[in-house]
């Protein structure tokens, strides 16, 4: 139930711009083609970025056991070319978020898991969601 609420206030208090962003981006990589690799990452971060509580980010190769395309070099190759095209501007958007909600004393727990989005933002790919 707990979480529940916290994933309400967080959707309120710029959860929805939050995954807004994040889709707009998804949408953006995918409208090129060539940014499909790039856009199944942010969509799959988006609806996290939504609804955070409960869940947790984490390498898809520690959570599966083995290695793949996303979590080798060359998944650390399309995280360089993400973050030069479009993570830097999400990782700022969630740190200036963070900051906007850090002011407050109900708004701490929010700005931690902007900065935590604000880190994943930074490097998304061969990353995967999952239940806590």
């Amino acid at each position: 139930m707990l979480r529940l609420i916290l994933n309400i206030l967080w959707f309120v208090l710029g959860g929805f711009v939050s995954g807004l962003l994040w889709l707009l981006s998804g949408v953006l990589l995918a409208i090129t083609i060539v940014g499909l690799p790039w856009a199944f990452a942010a969509f799959r971060i988006a609806g996290f970025s939504a609804w955070p509580f409960g869940r947790q980010v984490v390498s898809r190769d520690l959570h599966t056991g083995r290695e793949d395309l996303g979590t080798g070099p060359l998944g650390f190759v399309m995280n360089v070319v993400w973050f030069v095209l479009g993570g830097w501007y999400l990782a700022l958007s969630h740190v200036v978020m963070a900051f906007g909600l850090a002011v407050t004393i109900i708004g701490i727990p929010f700005a931690l898991q902007h900065v935590k989005l604000a880190l994943i933002s930074l490097a998304p790919v061969g990353k995967q969601v999952v239940e806590v």
